[in-house]
C-alpha cells in the first residue's frame, strides 16, 4: 500500500470514530473523554436522546458508505493508471534508432571493427566479377536481383469452417545483413506502435512481415542490425547469424555482448521455436507468452507470423491468415509442420493473432485481423531491394 493511500484510508477511519460534540448523547457515550463516574451520579438514560442517536448511527454509517466509496475511487483510479501507463502511454527510450545505430557503427569502426561488431579482416584471395550483372526483375509476387531473390506465394488448404489460407516468402540473399529489422516511428521503447506497412514503407522495405512486438514487454534479448538494445534472457529466442543461419537458443543462458561476439545480427523473442534440426520440437502445444489479462493466447487456431531457414541465407516468412469465414487459422503443432514441409531445418514463432501481417512491394498481402485492418506493432523484419 502506498503512503498516499495510507493516509486517506487513516484519515476516513478517525473521520468515522468522530462524534459529533455537541450531542449531549454521545458526550455520555464517549466514555474515554469523561471521568470515572461517581456512585452518587445517575446515568444518562439513553431514552431521553433517542433523535440524537439515530442521527448519529446515521451519521456513522454515511460516513463508512462515502469512506468506502472513496477508498473504491482510489483503487479504480489507480488500476486504471496503472494500465494506462503499462499498456498505453508511450516510454521513449532512443528517440532516433537510426542516428543511435550510425553512432554505434562509427564508434565500432574507430575501434578497428566492422559495422557488425566484427574485427576487420582482409581477405588478399577476394575478388568481385564486374563482368557479371543481373537485372532487377519486379514482379506482383516476386523480385530477383544479383543478391536477393523472393518469391511470394499464396496457397489455400481444406475447406469450408477447415480453410486456411496463407502466404509464404522464398528469400534468398547473398548476405544476412539484407534481413533487416525497423521499430515503429523511428523510436524505441514500450507502447510505441504504427502499422507494419507503415513502418515498412518508411524504411524503404520491398518485403516485410511485423516482428515480436518486443514493445509490449520489458524482457528478452533484442539485438537489431546488429545493435544491443535489451539484455533480460527470459525465454527461448532466435537469432539471425553473420554465416547466415537461423538459430534457436535459451536466452537466460547467455548474454547479449556474448551474442554479439559470436557473430549475431538479428534477435527475436517471442516464441516458441518450432522446428529444430528439421523437426517439430516438443511441447510447443503447451508454451504461452504474454498471459497478462485480456491478452489472446497463442494456442488453438489463430493466425500465425514465423520464419523459418532451409539452409544458409535461405529463408521462409510465413504469415497465416484467421479469425475470418475464409481462413480458420493454424494450430502451434500445425504452424510448426508447415516449415517442415517447406524444408527448413529452424523455424520459429513470432507474434501473431491481430498482428500477423506480410507486406511487399508497397501493398498488404494478407488479410489482417480477418477484416483487411492491420493491428500496430512495435517492429517488422524486413528486406530491400
Amino acid at each position: 500500500m502506498s503512503l498516499v493511500t495510507h493516509r486517506v484510508l487513516t484519515g476516513f477511519w478517525w473521520i468515522a470514530q468522530e462524534a459529533p460534540r455537541d450531542d449531549p448523547y454521545n458526550q455520555a457515550m464517549a466514555l474515554d473523554t469523561l471521568p470515572p463516574p461517581s456512585l452518587d451520579t445517575p446515568l444518562p438514560d439513553p431514552e431521553q436522546h433517542p433523535p440524537a442517536r439515530r442521527r448519529s448511527r446515521t451519521r456513522r454509517i454515511l460516513r463508512w458508505v462515502g469512506a468506502v466509496l472513496a477508498v473504491l475511487l482510489l483503487v479504480a483510479g489507480g488500476i486504471t493508471w496503472w494500465a494506462l501507463d503499462r499498456y498505453v502511454f508511450e516510454h521513449v527510450q532512443i528517440s532516433d534508432v537510426d542516428a543511435y545505430e550510425q553512432q554505434v557503427y562509427a564508434e565500432r569502426e574507430a575501434n578497428g571493427q566492422d559495422y557488425t561488431g566484427q574485427s576487420v579482416t582482409t581477405d588478399a584471395g577476394s575478388t568481385t566479377d564486374a563482368g557479371t550483372t543481373i537485372e532487377p526483375v519486379l514482379t506482383d509476387t516476386s523480385y530477383t536481383d544479383a543478391d536477393t531473390s523472393i518469391t511470394i506465394t499464396r496457397y489455400v488448404t481444406g475447406s469450408g469452417s477447415d480453410q486456411v489460407v496463407y502466404y509464404v516468402a522464398d528469400i534468398q540473399v547473398s548476405d544476412v545483413t539484407q534481413v533487416l529489422s525497423a521499430f515503429a516511428d523511428n523510436q524505441f521503447g514500450q507502447n510505441i506502435v504504427e502499422d507494419t506497412s507503415r513502418i515498412a514503407a518508411d524504411n524503404g522495405a520491398l518485403l516485410a512481415i511485423n516482428g515480436d512486438y518486443y514493445g509490449f514487454r520489458t524482457s528478452g534479448i533484442l539485438i537489431r542490425n546488429g545493435v544491443i538494445y535489451r539484455d533480460s534472457g527470459t525465454r527461448t529466442g532466435a537469432a539471425f547469424t553473420l554465416d547466415g543461419e537461423l538459430i534457436v537458443y535459451d536466452e537466460t543462458t547467455t548474454t547479449a555482448e556474448e551474442l554479439l561476439a559470436r557473430g549475431v545480427w538479428q534477435t527475436l523473442s517471442f516464441g516458441p521455436a518450432l522446428v529444430d534440426g528439421g523437426q517439430v520440437l516438443d511441447g510447443i502445444d503447451q508454451v504461452e507468452v504474454d498471459t497478462n489479462i485480456g491478452n489472446h493466447s497463442i494456442q488453438g487456431n489463430q493466425p500465425r507470423t514465423g520464419i523459418g531457414m532451409i539452409s544458409a541465407n535461405h529463408f521462409v516468412f510465413v504469415v497465416v491468415d484467421g479469425r475470418s469465414s475464409e481462413s480458420a487459422g493454424m494450430t502451434m503443432p500445425e504452424f510448426a509442420q508447415l516449415f517442415v514441409d517447406l524444408g527448413a531445418q529452424t523455424a520459429y514463432n513470432l507474434d501473431g493473432g491481430g498482428s500477423a501481417t506480410m507486406y511487399f512491394n508497397g501493398e498488404v498481402v494478407n488479410n489482417p485481423q480477418g477484416r483487411g485492418d492491420e493491428r500496430p506493432v512495435s517492429d517488422i523484419l524486413y528486406v530491400t531491394a
